[in-house]
């Protein structure tokens, strides 16, 4: 490829405030956001409600150019109640934003049923946008962690196809999906947060050789932070209950017009942690 990024990796955790651009930096060519595990439920649904919204008010106020949101929308699989509540409230979104299907949205394992729901109730389940000459490849990582027939084939077949695009147009591509490929190291064995080796390994290499800068995923509830040649690997704390001890919040990214891409994670301000 010809497209070349230099990948500078901000990472804080900060009271509030937004990521400013010193003088004689370049000017972000795409500024977004990453949440992760909105989960309605998991950390208490009132305490999950008002989280999201405080999450909502504050992006506006940022007002990026769109928002990802790294799956597990509610907690309960079979609870239409709280996705209702959820497209209510990511609805007040002053920005395009895009959803990834977790584990807890899908059920373990997914089922006909629950897919259904899940693109009755929120829409695809898999799928790419682009935007300004860059590649968005949202994916459904629950299909690889449990494997479902032939949606997983479907899944994948589409998402190599999805790639090739990206590779013909010579364009770089954000992954985005509920999984963290692994926790530790590319070689870890199989265990409940990550991907299985043999999958892992396959799409790592595809990855890379598509133009992908960087993977962005939720389900661990804490921060974990990897660069797998070249690529950066973003797991985000979230808006529901976090592991380890991260405030609610949301990260911050720039890619820049040179290639350069900053990452910052944001506390929400007045957001609480859950009860325990």
């Amino acid at each position: 490829m010809k497209t070349q990024f230099c990948i500078a990796a901000v990472v804080l955790t900060v009271v509030c405030g937004v990521m400013p651009v010193s003088a004689g930096e370049p000017e972000p060519a795409h500024r977004f956001i990453q949440l992760a595990d909105p989960q309605l439920g998991m950390g208490g649904y009132e305490h999950d409600v008002e989280t999201l919204k405080l999450a909502v008010e504050t992006i506006n106020k940022v007002n990026p150019d769109f928002v990802l949101i790294c799956g597990d929308l509610v907690h309960e699989t079979a609870s239409e109640t709280a996705f209702k509540d959820f497209k209510a409230i990511v609805a007040g979104f002053n920005m395009p934003f895009y959803c990834a299907a977790g584990n807890h949205d899908l059920g373990s394992p997914p089922t006909a049923e629950t897919l259904a729901r899940y693109r009755e109730l929120i829409g695809k389940d898999y799928y790419a946008v682009d935007r300004k000459g860059l590649r968005i490849v949202v994916i459904n990582t629950q299909l690889w962690k449990t494997p479902f027939e032939e949606e997983t084939a479907r899944h994948d077949a589409w998402l190599e196809q999805a790639l090739a695009e990206a590779r013909a147009k010579d364009v770089p591509v954000i992954i985005m999906g509920h999984h963290p490929l692994y926790l530790k190291e590319p070689g870890e064995e199989e265990e409940y947060f990550n991907i299985p080796p043999e999958t892992r390994s396959k799409w790592l290499k595809l990855f890379k050789e598509s133009g992908v800068i960087a993977i962005l995923t939720g389900h661990a509830h804490k921060e974990i932070l990897h660069k797998y040649e070249g690529m950066l690997l973003v797991t985000n704390p979230t808006t529901s209950k976090n592991f380890d001890g991260a405030p609610m919040g949301y990260r911050l990214w720039e890619v820049s017009k040179d290639g350069a891409v900053k990452h910052e994670y944001i506390a929400i301000e007045g957001a609480k942690p859950p009860a325990e």
